[in-house]
């Protein structure tokens, strides 16, 4: 019974997601795509091979995923139809839903940074102070984040991340003076994150590659130790200065709760 269930509720999802590719498909006019006109047409909006030509794909394939049929895009065709159907945040992690995906990934999340959202660090100097989402990828971020974290935002061309740069940075364990407590606190929070996106290929590299360069990562995952992202106390080597006791505290970004503010403050006497 269950199993039935089951095909039932994909078979809606993928009847949904038509109607919903459908309805986006129908709403763009070949002028807004910079199609030429064709005279006289009997649909409104784009046609199917017209849209599987901006998006880069078979006609054929795409109308099969128009008509629910079972097959299974990856998130590089999913974001392609996003990107051809100029779908927003909030349309494209509906569309990634409906297909049994996760949401989309670094880059969407990246272009979903409000510009006024990413100047918020640079406000807060001289204070630490940087966004990160959801896989702790750093969005923004101010120059003392640089001073008291080195070599976090220089990670060969890839959107620095807080969590390779704990695990797989040298200088992190040099700098977090208590790095093993730090270390597995943000792994646990990184597998409560991971268990709300079941199947998420962002959370599934990030971990792979955390257990192929940490030895303690592949010793502490298989506990499934989870907690909270919360603020607190952390104790820092800065250069020049030796240890330093900051506060942090977190804030989500309103209408994006997966972005996240985090600001440091210097404790009095550190």
């Amino acid at each position: 019974m269950a199993d039935a269930q089951e095909r039932r509720d994909a078979q809606e999802r993928r009847q949904e997601l038509g109607a919903f590719l459908r309805s986006r498909r129908e709403r763009i006019t070949p002028r807004e795509a910079g199609l030429p006109a064709t005279g006289r047409r009997r649909t409104p909006g784009l046609r199917r091979e017209e849209l599987a030509l901006l998006a880069g794909m078979s006609a054929t394939w795409y109308t099969y995923l128009e008509q629910g049929r079972d097959i299974r895009p990856s998130d590089q065709a999913l974001q392609a139809l996003a990107t051809a159907l100029r779908l927003g945040p909030h349309e494209c992690d509906h569309l990634f839903r409906l297909a049994g995906r996760a949401p989309a990934g670094e880059a969407a999340a990246a272009e979903a940074l409000a510009p006024e959202v990413a100047a918020v660090p640079h406000l807060l100097q001289p204070h630490p102070a940087y966004l990160i989402d959801g896989t702790y990828d750093v969005l923004s971020h101010n120059p003392a984040t640089e001073e008291v974290f080195p070599g976090l935002v220089t990670d060969g061309g890839r959107p620095p991340n807080f969590v390779r740069w704990t695990f797989l940075a040298p200088e992190a364990r040099e700098v977090l003076v208590d790095w093993e407590p730090e270390a597995r606190g943000l792994l646990a929070r990184v597998r409560t994150l991971a268990g709300g996106h079941p199947g998420d290929p962002r959370y599934e590299r990030l971990v792979e590659e955390l257990k192929d360069g940490c030895a303690e990562v592949r010793e502490w995952w298989p506990r499934f130790e989870v907690e909270a992202r919360r603020g607190g106390h952390k104790r820092l080597r800065v250069r020049g200065r030796g240890v330093v006791t900051y506060a942090y505290t977190a804030f989500h970004t309103a209408g994006r709760p997966e972005q996240t503010l985090v600001i440091y403050a210097e404790q009095d006497g550190s």
